[in-house]
């Protein structure tokens, strides 16, 4: 992000940028030029509709120039969910007269399992594969999955709480020698960690603009040339008659320079926030007792850390780090405590699994607010204790 920012002492420390992040200034220039600027319709044939549609499709260039791919694979949403939705239902509604069934695993975002289980109620069959301690999918066991009836396999590209990146190019290999469409999420993969959807072998991807330093309530559905999806949102043929709606120009153009931006600083931004990542485990490892860290420690996304402080609960934690904005682990309602499925799934203790809170850093994170940060954790951790 360009510029720094002052660490106000009103302001808590933010720490959760895998559940969103601040709008990027050079984002914020090209969406304010278009709201005073570009009000036209992109479907009207006069001279202001011709701008915007302009707009929108250099968005689409800037978007299919992070992802690899051709301006005509690139299809404009409303965020990250609806493109898993336009991506899942597309893909097993259209492909029903090959088969009904669909793999995934058992880590995916909620954009992505309760849509799962919607097909199910349709009469889908779903087949969840299970991960390794590190959040690592059980390779043998989704290969052994697959089928003659199998249609689709959705696996996320990176996780979002423990940030353990899947090996999509493998999963795809083995799902197209039997002719059969791989989509993944990569919400909080792109714009941390090249993605390439010709390397990675998809046919479907997902980007959330708000994950990458745009605004919230803009998305994108990569979609292989070729490949056949059902109507998702019926009315008149925008964006090539695959979505109905009169297209966020406003939004739009801001995913579009996110995704220049962040093609531009891809390395750059990676080794900043990875550096900030570590220097904040590091801290808490150093000063922290009874504490581990969640997933791989090394094939996970550069700014993700999962950490878990033993018989502690992580509502209470959060709560008495009064500075510091980050999120929990698992899930509390009341007295009781319910632990991610993510963690679950790894098979984490309870005593563990319970205490555990997700922590990100971003591009423009400082070693100042990591310091303080540890101080902060290191402080309500001895308080609750």
């Amino acid at each position: 992000m360009s510029g720094s920012r002052s660490l106000s002492p009103m302001k808590p420390i933010y720490l959760d940028y895998n559940a969103t992040t601040p709008i990027d200034p050079e984002v914020a220039d090209v969406m304010l030029f278009c709201m005073r600027e570009v009000f036209g319709n992109p479907s009207s044939a006069h001279a202001y509709g011709v701008e915007a549609r302009r707009v929108v499709e250099a968005a689409r260039a800037q978007a299919a120039g992070l992802l690899n791919c051709s301006t005509g694979e690139i299809l404009f949403t409303s965020g990250g969910t609806e493109s898993n939705n336009h991506a899942l239902k597309g893909a097993a509604r259209a492909n029903r007269h090959r088969g009904n069934h669909i793999v995934t695993s058992a880590v995916e975002h909620p954009a992505v399992s309760e849509v799962c289980q919607s097909l199910a109620a349709e009469g889908f069959e779903i087949s969840v594969i299970g991960v390794d301690p590190t959040g690592l999918v059980d390779l043998a066991a989704l290969e052994r999955a697959l089928g003659e009836r199998t249609i689709l396999v959705s696996v996320m590209h990176a996780n979002n709480e423990v940030g353990t990146v899947q090996p999509i190019g493998e999963i795809a290999r083995m799902a197209r020698e039997r002719g059969i469409l791989v989509h993944t999420d990569a919400a909080q993969s792109v714009g941390k960690i090249p993605v390439d959807v010709g390397a990675l072998g998809v046919d479907l991807l997902t980007v959330a603009g708000h994950k990458l330093y745009a605004p919230k309530g803009v998305g994108a559905l990569y979609i292989r040339e070729g490949v056949r999806l059902a109507t998702f949102m019926h009315g008149a043929g925008h964006e090539s008659g695959r979505r109905a709606g009169t297209e966020n120009v406003i939004g739009i153009a801001g995913l579009g320079k996110a995704c220049e931006v962040a093609k531009r600083d891809i390395g750059a931004a990676g080794d900043r926030m990875k550096r900030s990542r570590d220097r904040l485990q590091e801290g808490i490892l150093r000063d922290v007792p009874d504490v581990r860290v969640n997933g791989p420690r090394d094939r996970r996304l550069p700014n993700t850390l999962s950490v878990a402080f033993r018989g502690l609960d992580a509502g209470a934690l959060l709560g008495s780090m009064e500075g510091l904005a980050a999120s929990a682990g698992a899930a509390c309602h009341g007295t009781s405590v319910e632990v991610s499925k993510t963690l679950r799934a790894m098979g984490v203790p309870l005593e563990w699994s319970r205490g555990t809170i997700r922590l990100s850093t971003g591009k423009c994170t400082t070693d100042e607010e990591v310091d303080r940060a540890i101080d902060i954790i290191a402080g309500a951790v001895k308080k609750l204790r």
